[in-house]
């Protein structure tokens, strides 16, 4: 088949609304809710602390053997739980709406950590979805086109949201942003069934052991681990203060909106969608290595924009090359992930891998408003680029594995 066939094939078509409903709830627990703190004036530092919302997204393999083992009595085994969770998601990001950030910073704290369990909860489900109507050889375009997904619907809760924040209240912005995931709970009702060649687990012990004993029982179990904790680290670093570091640059919400949001948004589309299509030609772990470079000396370009011309194009100079080299990144990175998954466990295990990825994004992010405080916003991003360095070095250990199993 060719390459334009595999795109605009039904199970791309799926790819691409899942990961619209995965990725809509990121960003309204993340940069989106750090623009409507800001704009109520919480401290930088608390503003930082957001990322610890995210929780749910280290810790889901806790409870990923439960939607492994159990299955609920509507649309089979995986499309049942998305469902489910999109409701959930719809109704928890519509009660973000009943607070304000400067008179209840707690209670809309505890809503968003709702949304997160949920969102966490449906991402452990939809990676297991995706993992299994792939055939191997779809797994790097399937993946790129999930995360186009993914980015468009960060469009909508990020430029849209910060759009429509200038013209409306934040409440009313939260109430449009939980129907915005209605289509995509429509489609869950005609996505294709999940390939039923690799049975559930036996029982909740095997579901809970299992995945883990056949992971940890293979050579270099703790390797692939470590790559994948530190290979995002120092994007995840820098991306967490993006917003904030926008705005005390003195540019607007609308600017964000127009140029971080959705101009960079397209780069990033862009990126994925050209890393998918290398990695039909280029192996997975090779592309890893050329991205991840890119992707490191990309965040460069944030330490030079103070020093830059106050202007959009300057601005959007920064965002479109950074924007490019993560989506790329993050496209070879999601399809190495979903590789070295086995499919009799497989939302147990890719639980396991992306709750290391969000690590960084979650718990190793919560301390960076203090860090860009004390080192200033040219010394935070260069200290963000550097910290890429260590995943980098892993890349050729990891190329040396995957050449071992495949000999």
């Amino acid at each position: 088949m060719s390459v334009m066939k595999k795109i605009f094939s039904y199970k791309m078509l799926t790819m691409l609304v899942m990961g619209y409903s995965a990725g809509l709830p990121l960003l309204l627990t993340g940069s989106t809710l750090q623009a409507w703190m800001t704009d109520a004036k919480v401290d930088l530092t608390q503003i930082g602390m957001v990322s610890l919302i995210g929780q749910p997204y280290v810790y889901k393999f806790v409870w990923s053997p439960l939607m492994d083992q159990y299955s609920l009595p509507f649309l089979g085994r995986r499309k049942g739980w998305i469902l489910i969770t999109q409701i959930l998601l719809m109704c928890s990001i519509f009660s973000i709406s009943f607070f304000n950030p400067a008179s209840s910073l707690l209670m809309i704290v505890g809503v968003a950590l709702l949304v997160a369990f949920f969102s966490a909860s449906q991402d452990i489900v939809i990676d297991a979805y995706r993992r299994e109507i792939l055939d191997e050889e779809e797994l790097g375009l399937g993946s790129s086109v999930y995360i186009y997904g993914y980015r468009l619907a960060m469009i909508v809760s990020g430029a849209m949201a910060l759009f429509m924040a200038d013209r409306m209240s934040w409440e009313r912005v939260y109430q449009f942003m939980a129907l915005a995931i209605v289509p995509a709970i429509l489609f869950t009702f005609f996505a294709p069934m999940e390939k039923d060649e690799h049975k559930k687990p036996k029982s909740l012990q095997e579901a809970v052991f299992g995945p883990l004993k056949e992971f940890f029982g293979r050579h270099g179990a703790w390797l692939m681990l470590s790559f994948i904790l530190l290979y995002k680290l120092g994007d995840a670093m820098a991306s967490n203060l993006t917003t904030p570091f926008i705005l005390d640059l003195d540019y607007t919400k609308s600017d964000i909106a127009t140029v971080a949001k959705t101009f960079g948004m397209v780069a990033t589309l862009l990126g994925g969608f050209v890393g998918g299509v290398m990695m039909t030609k280029i192996p997975i772990i090779r592309s890893l290595w050329l991205f991840g470079i890119l992707q490191a000396v990309s965040t460069f370009g944030f330490a030079a924009l103070p020093s830059m011309s106050h202007s959009l194009t300057s601005l959007a100079l920064v965002i479109a090359v950074e924007n490019l080299a993560s989506g790329m990144g993050t496209a070879a990175y999601s399809a190495y992930m979903a590789s070295i998954t086995n499919r009799q466990f497989t939302a147990t295990q890719y639980a396991l891998l992306s709750s290391l990825m969000g690590i960084p994004r979650v718990l190793i992010s919560a301390p960076t408003g203090w860090m860009a405080k004390m080192m200033g916003w040219e010394w935070f991003f260069i200290t963000c680029a550097i910290v890429a360095v260590p995943g980098l070095l892993l890349v050729p250990k990891i190329l040396k594995l995957n050449e071992r199993k495949e000999a």
